[in-house]
């Protein structure tokens, strides 16, 4: 099983940088990703909402499974290529300082038919560099906003 955790302070309010990451657009500052967004007919985050992401030779399609603004939400993902058992992403926000610090795990397999250890080898790495350059994206976009504020 792949346990990915990482974390980053972010200096902004635990709302803006909640909203910002709860917004599905939000993870095309992911390398890989190419597009991102609410499925049809969803117009915006809350239980049941369901957002789809497609990137270089992978698509996803999460489900929001809890939604506590701007304490945290958790996703899962139903479907997928490569295919995912997904036991859940969650997202934490919790005030630090001046800033807000989150907190992102994520838990997941890959079936044996789709390369099971091997693509989770490598699933762990893209992921992991993926998470990490969305959290730094929020950060650059919210911390230079906060200061063209000031």
């Amino acid at each position: 099983m792949v346990e990915l955790h990482v974390e980053r302070t972010i200096a902004a309010s635990p709302e803006q940088v909640f909203d910002w990451l709860a917004d599905p657009r939000s993870l095309t500052a992911a390398p890989l990703v190419l597009k991102a967004g609410w499925a049809q007919g969803v117009s915006g985050p809350a239980v049941g909402a369901l957002r789809e992401v497609h990137g270089v030779g992978t698509w996803f399609r999460e489900e929001i499974t809890a939604f506590d603004r701007p304490r945290s939400y958790a996703y899962l993902i139903v479907r997928s290529f490569p295919p995912f058992n997904h036991e859940g992403g969650t997202l934490t926000f919790t005030p630090s300082g001046d800033g807000t610090h989150v907190d992102w795990r994520s838990n997941y397999t890959h079936p044996g038919r789709a390369g099971g250890a091997l693509l989770e080898a490598i699933t762990r790495r893209l992921l992991r560099s993926s998470f990490l350059a969305i959290l730094a994206a929020c950060a650059k976009a919210l911390e230079s906003q906060q200061r063209s504020q000031q």
